[in-house]
């Protein structure tokens, strides 16, 4: 528990029919064990526990086909929990009219995009992605998985090249901007001024001295507290951001002030 309101920043939910399978998914994806099991009544049973007031809900079409049942997804969520989620639609490269569906989105209440390279195997610098920054730039905030060794869709320099080919469009590159590659989210992310980053899926790997220094080099104003739900719990992933000993104003900014002022919350 904190004196200060949260919102976690990064979370996943799905129908309820499918939810232990995709979480399953996730898993089997990272190579790791799933802490949670992706509906929404569990994620609001862990926000409570956490005593998190709002949670950025959001899921990742892995095809065109799937975008409108997301998203739709999505806002019903919003619609049915309005005072603890805010929402982000799903986009596609390969879709026919990514502009169309934003709007779509845009009009059912939700507040930007999330994106996961890996998973939608097109990489941040390929050709078919320019369209994605077009329909988002100036209109809303474009989330992205950032960084993974094993793959090489979505590295920091790809974050890095789009955010300056694109300077008003708001990238936030979650994990920190390296997930496995921080070291590349270092050299290649500081100083972008449309850059800000989420603090999910990081604990794991950095720990809190790890942590620090990576909130010290972008600055408390660019990072947004995240959990990655449901791959980790909430509370817990508060807990370790409280341990890191940062100052009262920082960790205001980072638990929930940067990204109320971000989208409007």
């Amino acid at each position: 528990m904190t004196k200060y309101p949260v919102i976690d920043l990064h979370t996943h939910i799905y129908p309820e029919k499918i939810a232990h399978h995709a979480s399953d998914s996730i898993g089997d994806f990272y190579q790791a064990p799933i802490r949670q099991d992706g509906t929404v009544e569990s994620l609001l049973r862990c926000l409570d526990e956490a005593g998190i007031g709002r949670a950025v809900v959001h899921s990742v079409a892995i095809s065109p086909e799937r975008v409108q049942h997301i998203n739709d997804f999505i806002a019903r969520s919003v619609a049915q929990h309005p005072d603890r989620f805010t929402g982000f639609a799903t986009l596609h490269p390969d879709m026919d009219n990514p502009a169309a569906e934003l709007d779509r989105a845009l009009s059912m209440g939700l507040k930007g995009v999330k994106m996961h390279s890996d998973m939608q195997r097109v990489a941040l610098d390929d050709p078919r992605m320019e369209k994605i920054y077009a329909v988002c730039e100036g209109v809303c905030p474009l989330l992205l998985h950032a960084g993974d060794r094993r793959y090489h869709f979505d590295n920091p320099s790809q974050i890095a090249a789009a955010a300056k080919r694109h300077p008003k469009l708001t990238f936030i590159a979650a994990h920190l901007g390296g997930y496995s590659e921080w070291d590349e989210s270092a050299r290649w992310l500081p100083g972008l001024p449309n850059v800000f980053f989420d603090t999910s899926s990081s604990f794991f790997a950095l720990g809190s001295d790890g942590m620090r220094r990576m909130i010290e080099l972008f600055g408390a104003d660019r990072v947004l507290y995240g959990t990655d739900y449901p791959m980790w719990t909430p509370a817990e992933e508060l807990q370790k951001v409280l341990e890191i000993g940062l100052p009262g104003d920082a960790l205001e900014k980072i638990l929930s002030g940067n990204a109320a002022r971000l989208l409007g919350i």
